[in-house]
């Protein structure tokens, strides 16, 4: 009796406990994890903290976590820090460099765990995992969505060539609560909540583009990690707050080239705050005009046969962003620079031997 209910007492391993990095970009004490704890706790945090480093960030107790702040970003990247952004949650991309695991989970510190409609608390990062495991769809669009999951199938008419799907790249999450809108639209709805729980998980097509959101997503590292820069934002350059939006489409059109899969829907988190529609404007500003003639520029985008790794293909597309971008704004010729200067310190801190980066966990740091 008693073996048998230390046997029943016996948690279950988490899934890809060993094969996946949570990484939280913040400039606060990070009490939301205490909501996350059953979820999160068996997995390794790499905290970014924005901001000014001599702060103390505080993480709760028995969290597994690495924290980094400016001065050790400077430590480890030299010169190459250049291309990291500064007060701005673009920072988080430095968690992707460091990382050495397959997977990320990346969160902001004011998203909580949701509740699907039957009251229960959804463990988003579990679906995360479900969505990257399985293959997407993006070459025919099934209208039972995602073909996969448990209780559904390919539609009669999909092809059967192509039932066997391609990897998935990207995992992008969604909010209950507070919508992810632009500055304009905040001001116009100011007291819109986003109530709609929309059980589905969707492939976004070859050749589609969309709006990425950093706050509730996962990735395949070790497939499209290189492309996954959040690009300059935040203090000193003309515009914020298209960091992911940035990430979303230079990976999208990577990924197209490539032949891997994006997935949009579940999970969903609880985004608890609304940030200041006066202070995003500023932020958003130059990017809401520019935005009109960046969309065109990915969609027309096409990566040469010779771009056979990620790398290769980023590298190439920072090219045409100094080409085609740079006669919009000086910006994106800095923009370009810094995209080749990521590549350099993805393949020097991601390298073999004496390149491979020694990382320790100092909570003091």
């Amino acid at each position: 009796m008693a073996g048998g209910a230390a046997f029943s007492d016996a948690k279950p391993t988490p899934i890809l406990k060993d094969e996946l990095d949570i990484v939280i970009p913040t400039i606060r004490n990070l009490d939301f994890l205490e909501m996350w704890r059953p979820y999160f706790e068996p997995y390794h945090l790499i905290i970014v903290q924005d901001g000014d480093p001599s702060r103390t960030v505080r993480v709760p107790d028995g969290f597994d976590y690495e924290l980094f702040n400016r001065n050790d970003i400077n430590r480890i990247l030299g010169p190459k820090a250049s291309c990291i952004s500064f007060k701005d949650s673009a920072c988080r991309c430095f968690g992707y460099l460091v990382s050495k695991k397959k997977y990320i989970f990346t969160i902001d510190d004011d998203c909580f765990v949701a509740k699907d409609p039957s009251g229960k608390e959804i463990n988003a990062l579990e679906q995360h995992i479900k969505n990257l495991l399985n293959p997407s769809t993006p070459l025919f669009f099934n209208t039972l969505y995602d073909p996969y999951r448990e209780g559904a199938d390919f539609v009669r008419g999909y092809p059967f060539s192509l039932r066997e799907g391609v990897p998935t790249a990207v995992s992008h999450g969604l909010w209950l609560n507070i919508p992810d809108y632009d500055a304009p639209t905040q001001l116009a709805k100011p007291l819109e909540r986003n109530t709609r729980f929309v059980d589905a998980v969707l492939t976004i097509p070859k050749g589609t583009l969309f709006p990425m959101c950093g706050m509730n997503l996962a990735f395949n590292r070790q497939l499209i990690g290189p492309a996954m820069y959040f690009g300059l934002m935040g203090d000193g350059q003309p515009i914020g707050r298209y960091d992911d939006m940035w990430a979303g489409w230079c990976m999208k059109v990577i990924c197209d080239h490539l032949g891997y899969g994006v997935k949009t829907g579940l999970p969903y988190i609880w985004h608890s705050k609304a940030s200041n529609p006066f202070v995003n404007l500023k932020k958003e500003y130059n990017g809401i005009f520019w935005q009109e003639e960046l969309i065109p520029f990915f969609q027309s985008a096409v990566l040469t046969k010779e771009c056979t790794t990620v790398q290769k293909c980023y590298l190439e597309l920072s090219k045409q962003v100094k080409a085609k971008l740079g006669k919009i704004d000086p910006y994106f010729l800095k923009l370009a620079d810094a995209m080749v200067t990521w590549v350099e310190a993805w393949d020097e801190l991601n390298g073999s031997g004496e390149n491979s980066l020694k990382l320790t966990n100092d909570p003091e740091k």
